[in-house]
């Protein structure tokens, strides 16, 4: 296995606190015809087509269960405990190896020491979905799926937030009421681009037409919404300042512009950027 995770190019000079995270994924051709559609051979592309049909015809999506997929676009921001983001990563970039993306994403979150895991709406897909992979791949984690302690502070429990902090269950009070709009419409609501080009149902066209750069493209600009996301929900929180959030927010947009000479799709997202309305007086916190 690999020794390298998140492809570290510097030692660690502070703390990082929390993994912002997003995935992409496709369907397993091969796996749904052998056991959706054992009689009929169909080939991988077939399949794939067959069962997103009869979905779309029984359900009204065609939206492939988790559990028939594989992770071919991981992505983590690196976010110190001052909240500055610290990097942006996109896992065995430009292989994009399923099993070696699992076996980073996992084996970085040891390195860094266990910490928090972000996401938006991980909780119903990423993580599910890097755990089967984990389990697909012959990866141990068993910090990950540490039972020994009381259960809401084990790791994979849905209050302990401590191991994984999944933005859309905060905001809808634990699945208390439903976040129509997702990320797109968290994001939109800070000025930030959200889903411009691309989105999550062309993921698979997009693979099938070999574009691997721009799902990971795609992928790393969720990752930055979701950044932004989660630093707000620290001001609901009171970990932060309006103000100091704001302040963040002008930082990471220039370290995202002394970037995008060599990552064009930060242009892109800079170009689609929006700087949030703020309603309050000159102070920029409500009074």
């Amino acid at each position: 296995m690999s020794t390298a995770p998140f492809k570290l190019l510097r030692p660690m000079k502070q703390s990082i606190r929390f993994l912002v995270f997003d995935v992409e994924s496709v369907a397993d051709g091969d796996l749904v015809s052998e056991l959706r559609y054992p009689a009929q051979q169909l080939s991988a592309k077939a399949a794939i087509a067959q069962y997103r049909a009869e979905l779309l015809e029984t359900t009204g999506k065609d939206f492939v269960p988790y559990t028939y997929q594989v992770p071919i676009s991981v992505v983590v921001a690196k976010v110190r405990d001052d909240y500055v983001l610290d990097d942006v990563v996109a896992l065995d970039e430009p292989e994009f190896r399923s099993y070696v993306m699992t076996e980073r994403f996992w084996r970085g979150w040891e390195l860094y020491q266990r910490p928090t895991l972000v996401s938006f709406n991980g909780r119903s897909f990423d993580i599910p979905l890097l755990e089967l992979s984990a389990f697909r791949y012959g990866i141990s984690v068993p910090a990950w799926f540490d039972e020994s302690g009381r259960s809401w502070e084990q790791p994979r429990n849905r209050y302990n937030t401590t191991a994984h902090l999944d933005l859309q269950d905060l905001l809808v009070n634990y699945g208390a009421t439903r976040f129509n709009g997702g990320l797109n419409l968290a994001a939109n609501l800070l000025g930030k681009p959200g889903k411009m080009e691309v989105q999550g149902d062309m993921v698979q066209q997009l693979y099938d037409a070999g574009q691997l750069t721009e799902i990971n493209d795609y992928c790393r600009c969720d990752v930055l919404d979701t950044y932004f996301v989660f630093l707000r929900t620290r001001v609901l929180l009171g970990k932060i300042t309006l103000a100091r959030e704001q302040e963040l927010v002008v930082e990471t947009k220039e370290w995202l512009k002394q970037r995008a000479l060599t990552m064009p799709v930060y242009t892109k997202y800079l170009d689609n950027w929006r700087d949030w309305e703020n309603p309050w007086p000159t102070d920029g916190a409500p009074s």
